[in-house]
């Protein structure tokens, strides 16, 4: 459900020129200064003191090892229940598709969702929406279709009032979504989501955390009534305000959807933080 952000010959001269070549008698005052040096070399060997014994490895006491790095305490720990049953990451795609067919319905799911390894998708995206930018391949959901819908003069552009119907699909089918079962679905699969955190570089700390981190982010994003003025330095429009340019990757998101879009994500976000946190 989301756009791309916009704020998304060696030298082979040699070191040294070589001079003329030198003059024959030079090769033998050369091979003479060799020897002269090797024989120095020689003898000041020979005067060296003897080198000590060399301790046997038993004597040698181990370095103590460096202290284990502490691990980040878990707020929001989740009692998975035992899942025997669960897939390896890798072959996971068919079970979640299948529980969030079921929960979405599945003309909803196929038109909005991605097919292929959503559980790492949705764990990259959610880690990165608080960041400046989400890479758009890594998102769970299909993009938005088309261009940001732009109106005005120029150096008065704004977005336009229609732009946000490009949202209303992805919007409608998360307010349809029952929060609870959803929230179930994602307590039963954490283990992987888990591990495809691990995976993704945080092997110490604990994604239901950073659920939550993602959630109050979002929860903190502007509510802008009045038309939100735009720029293009380049081929795609960018928000005037630098405060505006500031804001999160998911911020944005949820800034260009519109207010009303944006009203619904937030209350939709609220309740599943509600129901993620009785769920503990």
């Amino acid at each position: 459900m989301v756009e791309p952000d916009p704020e998304l010959m060696a030298d082979d001269r040699p070191l040294f020129r070589p001079g003329k070549p030198p003059p024959r008698w030079g090769f033998p005052l050369l091979v003479g200064a060799l020897i002269a040096v090797g024989g120095a070399l020689y003898y000041f060997w020979s005067l060296r003191p003897a080198s000590p014994p060399v301790a046997p490895v038993s004597e040698v006491k181990p370095q103590a090892a460096a202290p284990a790095s502490v691990e980040t305490p878990i707020e929001h720990p989740i009692e998975a229940p035992p899942a025997p049953s669960l897939p390896a990451l890798a072959e996971s795609d068919v079970p979640v598709h299948e529980a969030l067919a079921a929960l979405f319905g599945s003309a909803s799911f196929d038109q909005l969702f991605q097919p292929q390894d959503l559980i790492r998708h949705f764990v990259a995206s959610i880690d990165n929406l608080p960041r400046k930018t989400v890479a758009q391949r890594l998102l769970p959901f299909k993009p938005v279709p088309g261009p940001m819908l732009a109106t005005g003069p120029e150096g008065s552009v704004v977005i336009a009032p229609d732009n946000a119907a490009r949202y209303a699909p992805y919007v409608r089918a998360l307010n349809a979504v029952d929060s609870a079962k959803l929230v179930a679905i994602y307590v039963h699969f954490y283990p992987l989501f888990q591990q495809s955190y691990a995976e993704l570089g945080y092997p110490s700390r604990y994604f239901n955390d950073r659920v939550f981190e993602v959630i109050d982010n979002l929860l903190a994003a502007p509510e802008i009534k009045d038309p939100i003025t735009l720029t293009q330095p380049k081929v795609l429009y960018e928000f005037a305000d630098p405060a505006l340019r500031d804001l999160s990757a998911g911020q944005k998101m949820l800034v260009r959807m519109g207010p009303e879009n944006e009203a619904r994500v937030k209350a939709k976000l609220r309740e599943i933080k509600r129901a993620l946190t009785r769920g503990l």
